[in-house]
Formats: structure tokens, C-alpha cells, sequence
């Protein structure tokens, strides 16, 4: 990478630091020259425009100096501008940026390089609640460095360099409640107790790989601790009574190798812990009591071993050891070995009196060889008093009969992760075994068959809760028998393909989820809670079969819309957890959604795990804010709508239509376009008449009885054409009236009122319009009968008005002389 011409970000502010101190430096000098300059001005009275001027200078430069260092720290940690918490993690400073202010609280400067404290880093960060400096290379604190945080509660200065801790730092941390040490390289805690004056101290951890030596005073000035993590994997000193001088520890946990140390820590602790975890212990072999010059009451109740090594010995010597704490109620070991093979010493056991356990954890327990264990014979006496027992991931295959009668006073039982298969488990449960077993988890191991499973847990006369989970059943069985008195059944991922009236009608809280169901109609009418979870389902239960069901979780189905009326046929829901389903997001579920009323408060993970899948423009958006258009929600009415606009319009179309001819025009613009194809003149062999005749019915009196006598009895005489007597009978009128026009040499059109009024002479008009008029002849004869305005005939036919107000046209006379000239003038024009 090309540099860019300016030092590094961690140079660059130990050049601003650098600069500030002398700025501060100066302003001191600045404010002593001022103070003289004031001496001076009672005797000098003239020169006290040059002190102002001093003033304004220093109060200038201060004031720079502090918008300087807030520069300086916005660029070093962005996060601080105008923040309450600071975060400058991760960011390879190397000191503390200055510039810290009041109004800070919080303040992260972890996985930085930094590696000292000075006495001025934090002065001015009087509101400071949190200070993280964990993983740093923090090797030396300026013993005044913390003398503002008084209201500093939580301080972590783990996985550092210290190799000392001094009680200075804390001597003025009053509000200090957690305080993290561990990871250093101190060896001892000092002198004199770091921890004098943290009254309020609620959880501390100290320790580390080098810490060997832990000596009384260590903790002096601490009386109560929540929480208390020391790392003493290579303790090799403890001076008995160090942790006595606490009163009470809730939870203590102790990374210890060193057996012996443990026994020493135990008997300091009797009376003051209520929750002791060791870690990495190899206990030892000892016959010295674990309570010796303790005394009563005793405060430890739970005791656990992680990571812990025993043998068939030192085990036999802990269960006696442990007796003598009769406030133990609790063992738990986890991820434990177990070198041996049961050979415990259960006669020493015996004499030792009845354990006051009442629960005993066991998870991940290694034992080599585990298959040649012993049965524990002989225990029986130390067990029947137990009332919770959990042995989990730890190969257990059977428990013998004999020994699981003896669990006379076992509530609960967890066998979860092991190798129970259906033949062992008919010799664990046995006849009389397990008498007073409410709680029993078989999760997580190799059952077969779900039948034989029932038959077996119905030995179990209390049971009322049954978790056989993530076994594989497989298809069930139509009937089974159960315990009289199962509430709770846990089948979930069983590998069961449908539900049958195996499942007992007494449940009243079932778990089916992980089976791959399509459908969940089961007869349970004191069932409350369902979880359907992780299945096949497309639609919500019935609620008739379920009637009393108050929680539901059809969470992860194919699940893609519930309606109100499956909402609401179940009357006691209270919780519905119906989340991570692909929704369909249609009108009607959206709708509902919207509008019920009361809805959120029943929905679990409501809104933000209900998620629209469809329709695409509103996929992976939540349900609650989507809202669809008109025509998205209501595309049938819409479309119906539409339909029906479309109709009316046709309708309107029509009757427009027939109201202006235009079915007649369009026929009329066929035809004629067909005889435009036809030859402009019909041949002279083709032409039969001299003139087509176009007339009024009304004016039919003068056509037929006047007109037609009178040109067709002329010498010559005229063949006139007559829609009565000369059109084809059975041929279309519009084929007629073009063909005759096409076969007179004229058109003869007797306009008059009438003329003008009647539609089959507008037709015929049309077709003189279209075929004579287009080929610009005289062809066309006009009579007027009466007279007739131009303004009347309709504006449509241009041309013919534009013909009578340019051309002569014959009209009718009144008298018999002028009907002469009338006559002469109409056969002239017609051979013409």
C-alpha cells in the first residue's frame, strides 16, 4: 500500500498527547503570570489593559486546548463523540486517548495495546460506570490513576501483564461491584488484601497460570461475593483460614489441580459457600475428615466437578468425605473420567451412615471399558433417599432391577443421550422399580418400538411426565397402554409418520414436532398445550377434538393463512406461536389479520417472525405492514366490474349503432369496397336500363303512375329501373340496388320531404355517393318534387349537397305548360 505521507494513527496521537501536556504545561505558566500581573496592577493601575489582555489570551488558550484533546479523541475513538459510551475496541491504541469527558459512562478499550495507566488518563471521567481493559499489555497503573471513579462499578484489567496488584488502585473504587483480575502474571495478591475497601464488591475473578500463593488477609475487607473464579491450576501454597474471612459466597469456582489444597479449601469454605465448582481436580485418597475444626451450620449445598479425574478409590473415599457436609444437597459432574470398574468400597460406604443428596448430576462421564462396570451392588442403602437423578451422555445401557427398586424416594430420572434400547429398558423398569417416579426422560437414545416403550413406562405407577424424544419409532401402533396418570408426552423428531389412538386420551400437554405430520386430528379433550413444530401441516388443527387447548405451536410447517373462524373456534387460546410459515398473503388472511382485535398479544414472535411468501412484490415483508391495493384485494369484483363496464359499453355501442346506422354503414363501406374492385362502367352489353329510378314510397303515386307512363311510353321510350318490379327477389337489397345502379346508364333521384326522411332512399343515396360521385360524372338525375332546402338532407352526404348547390336540377312544376318543358328537359337529360 502506498503511504500517504502521514505517521500512523498510534504516532500520531502520542504526537497530540505530547503537545497537549505542554499546552497544559503552558497554560499553568500563563495563569502564574496572570496572578503576578494582578499583584502588580494595584500599584499599577495603566496597565491593566495588558492583564485583560493576559485574561483573554490564557482563557483563549485553555479553551483551544480543550477543543483540542475533544479533536483529538473523536479521531482516536469516533464512537466517544457526543456518546455515552465509548468504544474504542480493537483499535491498536496504545494509550488512553485523552479528551475523556463527564459525560462518558461506559468505556471499552479492550484488544488495544496499551500498556500504561498515567494519573491524568481518566481524571476527568467522574461518571464512569464501566471501564474495560481486558487484553491489553497493561503492566504498570499509576497508583492514583482510578482516584476519580467513585462511581466506577464494573473494572476489567484481565489477560494484562501485571505482576503485582496494589491496594491503592481500588482504595477510592466505593461503588466497584465487579472487578475482573484473571489472566495476569502476579503471583500472590500481595502483602496487604488489594480488596480493603471495595465494600460493595458482588463478583471478582482472580488468577493465573503463575498465581501460586494464596495467604490469609488475601481477601480481607470483602464479607459478601455473588460470584468468586479463581484460576489455581498451579496453586501449590494456601494458608488455612485465607477465605474464611468471607461470610458468604453464592457461587465459587476454583480451577485447582492440587488435591491437596482442595481438601483445605473445603473446610474453609463449609460455612460461608452455597454453590462450590472445581475444575481439573484429581482428588486424592485421604482419610482425614473434609470438616475438621469446621462448625456448624454448614452453607454449602451444591457441589460440582468438572473436568475431574477419579478412581474406583478415590470416589468410594469422596462419597464417605462428603456425608460429613450435611447441608449438601447437590453433586453435578460434568465431562468427568472415571478410571475403574465399579469396584467401589460400599461396606466403608455403608458404615458411613445415610447421605443427605438429594440430587445427583452426571453428564458426559467417561468410563474405559464401561461395558465391564460393575452393578453397584451394595448401594442400595445410599440411594433411597435420592430424590433427582441425571446421568446423561455417558453409554448407560441398563440399570438392574434389584438396584432400581431401591430408588424408593426418586421423583425424577434422566437417562437422555445413551444406549437404552427396548430390551434392556424391560430389565430398568421392572415390576416395583422406580415406585415413586414422576419426571422420566429417555430422549436421545436407541428405542425402537413405541408400543413396548408404553408397556414398560406403565409399571411406573406416578408417572405423569414421559420425554421419550429423538428416538425412532417409526409407525405406532393403533392401541397402546400407558401410565394411568401420563400429563406430559414428548414425541418429537420419533420419526412417527401418522398419529393413531396410541397417543393416551389422560395427556394434557403433547409434543409432536419434527414428524414430518400432514394432519393432527386426535381425540384429546383435557389437552392444553400442542406443539406441532416442524412439520408438514397446511391448516390449524380442528378445534372440536381439542376442546380445551390454551397453547399452540404450529411453528415451521407449510402453514399459509388461518382464517377468524379457525381463530376463533378455539375458545381458551391463549398462546399461538404460528411463526416461520410461508404465508400467502391474500386479501381475506390480511384482513383478518389487521382487524382482529386482541391478536398480537395471542401470536408469539408477532411481528417479526410472520413473513408474507406471496405474492412476489410483497415476499420476506411482514405480515403486519403489508397492505394490498383494491385491485389485488378484490380481483373478481374488480374483474366482474369490468365486465360489466365493458357490456354496457357494448350495449351503448349497439344502440348508438342502430341508432346512427352504423351496422348499416359498415355493411354498406363492404359492399362497397367490393365494387370498387368492379370496373368503374359496366359494359355496354351490361347496361339494361336507362335510368335507375331512386324514390320515396310516398312519392310512389307520381314515380309509377306519372313519371313511368311518361318516359316509358315516350317515342322512344325508356326503360326505367324499379326497385317494386325490376330488384331480384331473394338477393341481398344492397347487391340489388349496386347492381342496378351499375347496370342504368343513369341515376334518377326524386327528392322530396319524404325523399329525405326514408332510409332505404339514404341507402340508396350512399351507394350513388360512393360509386357515381367517386367517378366524378353526371350520371346522377335530380328531380325536386317539391321544393326542398339543402340544409335537410343530412350532413353526412357531403357531395350531394355540394352537387345541388353547384349543379341545375329539374323541378316540378305546377303548371301543365311548364310539365311539358319539365318533360323535355328530363328526357333530354336522360339521353343525354
Amino acid at each position: 500500500m502506498v503511504s500517504s505521507g502521514e505517521p500512523p494513527l498510534e504516532r500520531r496521537d502520542a504526537n497530540w498527547y505530547e503537545a497537549f501536556r505542554c499546552l497544559d504545561q503552558h497554560t499553568r505558566r500563563l495563569k502564574h503570570s496572570m496572578q503576578y500581573t494582578s499583584k502588580m496592577s494595584i500599584q499599577a493601575k495603566h496597565k491593566s489593559r495588558t492583564i485583560n489582555t493576559w485574561q483573554v489570551l490564557a482563557i483563549y488558550m485553555v479553551l483551544a486546548a480543550s477543543l483540542s484533546k475533544q479533536q483529538a479523541l473523536k479521531q482516536a475513538c469516533p464512537s466517544c463523540d457526543a456518546s455515552q459510551l465509548c468504544n474504542c475496541s480493537s483499535m491498536g491504541l496504545e494509550f488512553i486517548p485523552p479528551g475523556l469527558t463527564a459525560k462518558i459512562t461506559v468505556l471499552n478499550l479492550t484488544y488495544n495495546r496499551i500498556k500504561h495507566i498515567q494519573s491524568q488518563d481518566l481524571q476527568q471521567a467522574v461518571n464512569l460506570r464501566a471501564l474495560l481493559l481486558q487484553s491489553n499489555q497493561i503492566s504498570s497503573i499509576d497508583e492514583d490513576s482510578f482516584q476519580s471513579l467513585a462511581k466506577l462499578e464494573l473494572l476489567d484489567l484481565s489477560n494484562n501483564s501485571l505482576a503485582h496488584l496494589s491496594p491503592v488502585w481500588f482504595g477510592h473504587l466505593f461503588s466497584l461491584q465487579h472487578l475482573y483480575l484473571q489472566g495476569n502474571s502476579y503471583r500472590d495478591l500481595g502483602q496487604s488484601s488489594p480488596f480493603s475497601s471495595l465494600r460493595n464488591l458482588s463478583s471478582l475473578h482472580l488468577g493465573n497460570a503463575q498465581f501460586s500463593v494464596i495467604r490469609q488477609g488475601d481477601f480481607e475487607g470483602i464479607e459478601l461475593l455473588h460470584k468468586l473464579w479463581i484460576d489455581g491450576s498451579n496453586l501449590s501454597q494456601y494458608e488455612q483460614g485465607s477465605l474464611k474471612s468471607i461470610k458468604q459466597i453464592n457461587h465459587m469456582i476454583i480451577n485447582l489441580r492440587n488435591s491437596n489444597i482442595f481438601s483445605e479449601i473445603v473446610r474453609d469454605l463449609a460455612n460461608s459457600v452455597t454453590w462450590l465448582e472445581v475444575t481439573e481436580i484429581k482428588l486424592p485418597v485421604e482419610k482425614k475428615s473434609l470438616v475438621q475444626n469446621s462448625t456448624h451450620p454448614f452453607r454449602m449445598q451444591k457441589l460440582t466437578f468438572k473436568e475431574a479425574f477419579f478412581t474406583d478409590q478415590t470416589i468410594s473415599r469422596t462419597i464417605v468425605s462428603l456425608k460429613e457436609i450435611s447441608s449438601l444437597k447437590e453433586l453435578e459432574g460434568i465431562n468427568c473420567v472415571l478410571e475403574g470398574k465399579g469396584r467401589w468400597n460400599t461396606k466403608e460406604i455403608a458404615r458411613s451412615g445415610q447421605s443427605f443428596v438429594e440430587t445427583v448430576t452426571i453428564i458426559r462421564v467417561m468410563i474405559q471399558n464401561f461395558h465391564l462396570f460393575f452393578d453397584l451392588e451394595g448401594m442400595e442403602s445410599q440411594i433411597n433417599k435420592l430424590k433427582r437423578l441425571t446421568i446423561a451422555s455417558s453409554n448407560v445401557f441398563m440399570v438392574p432391577c434389584k438396584l432400581a427398586r431401591h430408588f424408593s424416594s426418586l421423583l425424577y430420572l434422566d437417562f437422555h443421550d445413551n444406549l437404552l434400547v427396548n430390551k434392556r429398558l424391560n430389565e430398568t423398569i421392572c415390576e416395583r422399580s422406580w415406585p415413586s417416579l414422576q419426571t422420566l426422560n429417555l430422549s436421545q437414545n436407541s428405542l425402537k418400538s413405541l408400543e413396548l416403550t408404553a408397556e414398560y413406562t406403565s409399571r411406573l405407577p406416578k408417572l405423569n411426565n414421559l420425554d421419550i424424544s429423538q428416538n425412532n419409532f417409526g409407525e405406532i401402533p393403533d392401541v397402546c397402554e400407558w401410565p394411568k396418570f401420563l400429563k406430559y408426552l414428548n414425541l418429537s423428531s420419533t420419526q412417527i409418520p401418522k398419529l393413531t389412538a396410541c397417543i393416551p386420551r389422560t395427556l394434557e400437554v403433547l409434543d409432536v414436532s419434527g414428524n414430518n405430520l400432514k394432519e393432527f386430528g386426535l381425540q384429546l379433550p383435557f389437552l392444553k398445550e400442542l406443539y406441532l413444530t416442524r412439520n408438514q401441516l397446511k391448516t390449524l388443527p380442528g378445534a372440536a377434538p381439542i376442546p380445551n387447548l390454551v397453547s399452540l405451536s404450529v411453528r415451521r410447517n407449510k402453514l399459509n393463512s388461518f382464517s377468524k373462524e379457525e381463530f376463533e373456534s378455539f375458545r381458551r387460546m391463549e398462546l399461538l406461536d404460528a411463526s416461520d410459515n410461508n404465508f400467502i398473503c391474500s386479501c381475506e388472511f390480511l384482513s383478518f389479520v389487521h382487524h382482529e382485535a386482541g391478536l398480537a398479544q395471542v401470536l408469539v414472535g408477532w411481528p417479526d417472525k410472520y413473513v408474507c411468501d406471496s405474492p412476489l412484490a410483497v415476499r420476506g415483508a411482514q405480515v403486519g405492514s403489508v397492505h394490498l391495493s383494491l385491485m389485488e384485494c378484490h380481483r373478481s369484483l374488480v374483474v366482474s366490474l369490468i365486465c360489466v363496464l365493458v357490456f354496457l359499453l357494448i350495449l351503448l355501442l349497439v344502440a348508438v349503432g342502430y341508432k346512427y346506422h352504423m351496422v348499416w354503414y359498415l355493411r354498406m363501406t363492404w359492399a362497397w369496397l367490393q365494387a370498387k374492385r368492379k370496373p368503374k362502367r359496366a359494359p355496354p352489353k351490361d347496361v339494361c336500363y336507362d335510368a335507375f329510378v331512386s324514390y320515396s314510397e310516398n312519392d310512389s303515386d307520381w314515380v309509377e303512375n306519372t313519371m313511368v307512363r311518361e318516359l316509358e311510353q315516350a317515342c322512344p321510350p325508356f326503360r326505367l329501373c324499379l326497385h317494386k318490379r325490376d330488384f331480384v327477389p331473394g338477393k341481398w337489397i344492397v347487391d340489388n340496388i349496386i347492381d342496378s345502379i351499375e347496370k342504368s346508364r343513369k341515376t334518377l333521384f326524386v327528392l322530396s320531404e319524404h325523399f329525405v326522411q326514408s332510409e332505404w332512399c339514404k341507402y340508396e343515396l350512399d351507394f350513388s355517393h360512393f360509386r357515381l360521385f367517386d367517378e366524378n360524372n353526371d350520371a346522377a338525375i335530380l328531380i325536386l318534387l317539391e321544393p326542398i332546402q339543402s340544409k335537410a338532407i343530412p350532413k353526412r352526404f357531403c357531395k350531394l349537397r355540394k352537387i345541388m348547390n353547384t349543379k341545375t336540377y329539374l323541378e316540378w312544376p305546377a303548371g301543365e305548360e311548364q310539365q311539358q318543358v319539365f318533360w323535355e328537359n328530363l328526357k333530354g337529360a336522360l339521353k343525354s
